[in-house]
């Protein structure tokens, strides 16, 4: 089963590692998760006189709202996600999935978001862990694009 690199590389799965994130099409950050990219619909079963013979109808209804986490470290003088929280604007956000090289295969496009919720992390003096906070998001639209590269 001879193949060569390129083919081999067009049908390997990225590594979820390798991502970035952009706010507002020029502020790049960095953050150590990323969660909540999905559309998701409601269902609706619909049922009329003859469902007996013909069967259930199963009919998509409104799309849920879009959710994204976004987990970081906390560091000095970083304040961006508490200020973006405070001011109640809606920005874009784009998530790239990139490859080796760097360049985005998938991106995430999420429309106007605004943050509703930001956690501290847990504290605890038994562990070592990094502090860890999170910025809860709700956006109006989550698109999805593959590079042709």
């Amino acid at each position: 089963m001879a193949t060569d690199k390129e083919k081999i590389a067009g049908s390997y799965p990225l590594p979820v590692y390798n991502y970035q994130v952009i706010i507002d099409g020029s502020e790049v950050m960095s953050f150590s998760e990323v969660s909540g990219l999905e559309i998701d619909y409601n269902h609706v079963l619909y049922r009329h006189g003859l469902s007996w013979l013909t069967g259930d109808h199963l009919v998509r209804a409104q799309r849920k709202p879009i959710n994204v986490t976004l987990r970081r470290g906390v560091a000095r003088k970083r304040a961006y996600l508490y200020e973006w929280l405070k001011s109640e604007e809606k920005k874009d956000i784009r998530i790239e999935l990139c490859d080796e090289r760097g360049h985005a295969i998938v991106s995430w496009d999420v429309s106007r978001a605004l943050p509703f919720k930001l956690d501290a992390p847990a504290f605890s003096a038994g562990t070592n862990d990094v502090a860890i906070e999170s910025l809860n998001l709700i956006a109006h639209d989550l698109r999805i694009t593959h590079s042709e590269a």
